[in-house]
């Protein structure tokens, strides 16, 4: 079951823009593509009283860097509980793990959730120690029992060149072991966040406060790797407010939004999208936020 009102009108519209998506010359698009999308009628609304529409959003992905969303959820959650020392480099870690979306800060950031480090191969027992420990953030999202998030593994690092040692063999001879989401549970996670539903109201606020992208053109033009340029937030009318987290490696552009226009209710907007040429694809997700935007205001 959603976790928001499935609204038929805007499953209509949602099928149709795919549709045609797919025949502007995007081949196969219907199984590249996952999304959720949500909208309230409420300025400021609560956890769960959402409408929407979704498009394969149980569909398991990798999630390249949006995996860092639940990541730094779960460092405030661990903070809230002592269990992590606060300090300044731990804020520096989690501010730059998503308004940068640092890997190497990410990999300190999972090493402190999990009590583990990257190094060469490890020897029973400590390889099956290590092991468990990594796996905590999965066992964190399983006890809060939303269906969302039954199948997702949040249990690597993210890369620039990829894992060695003991991380890579914690990947699997086939990979199998790889970071996997799907745009229902992201959806679920950014809907709390933005809503005061996962944490205290101050844990929300620090990390909305690291999801604020600007729609500036002078201060985009002065970040390449703004998250904004070719991702949801480059689709959206002038003067909306963005919190975001992108994520885009060789093989997926994905993207996790909440906007809203002036005092206007807010709409919440994942897609994943998978393929090489989904991934060079930098006009698809514009023009997926561009059309919903627009949607939702002649409605």
């Amino acid at each position: 079951m959603a976790f928001y009102r499935p609204e038929p009108t805007m499953q209509e519209h949602l099928a149709a823009l795919i549709d045609r998506l797919s025949a502007e010359g995007r081949p196969g698009l219907h199984e590249q593509i996952a999304v959720t999308w949500v909208r309230y009628d409420q300025a400021s609304p609560v956890s769960g009283s959402g409408h929407g529409a979704s498009w394969l959003d149980q569909k398991l992905m990798y999630p390249a860097s949006v995996v860092k969303l639940i990541y730094a959820v779960a460092a405030e959650h661990w903070l809230e509980r002592d269990l992590l020392p606060d300090n300044e480099e731990l804020r520096r870690s989690l501010f730059d793990m998503l308004a940068d979306s640092s890997n190497d800060a990410t990999g300190l950031i999972v090493d402190l959730l999990t009590g583990t480090t990257s190094g060469p191969d490890l020897r029973s027992p400590a390889w099956e120690q290590w092991q468990y420990q990594r796996l905590v953030v999965n066992r964190w999202l399983r006890d809060f029992g939303w269906p969302e998030l039954e199948r997702v593994n949040c249990c690597q690092k993210t890369w620039g060149e990829g894992p060695y040692g003991r991380e890579k063999a914690f990947y699997g001879a086939t990979n199998s072991n790889r970071n996997a989401l799907c745009t229902a549970a992201v959806a679920r996670m950014l809907e709390a966040v933005m809503t005061d539903g996962v944490l205290s109201p101050p844990g929300c606020q620090r990390l909305r406060t690291r999801l604020l992208r600007s729609l500036d053109q002078e201060v985009r033009a002065a970040d390449p790797e703004n998250q904004v340029d070719g991702f949801l937030g480059d689709g959206l009318p002038a003067g909306s407010t963005l919190w975001s987290k992108a994520g885009w490696m060789s093989q997926a552009r994905h993207d996790a939004a909440w906007w809203c226009l002036e005092n206007e209710s807010p709409q919440l907007l994942v897609v994943f999208t998978a393929g090489a040429e989904r991934a060079k694809d930098d006009n698809l997700l514009p023009a997926i936020a561009k059309d919903l935007a627009l949607f939702a205001a002649s409605d």
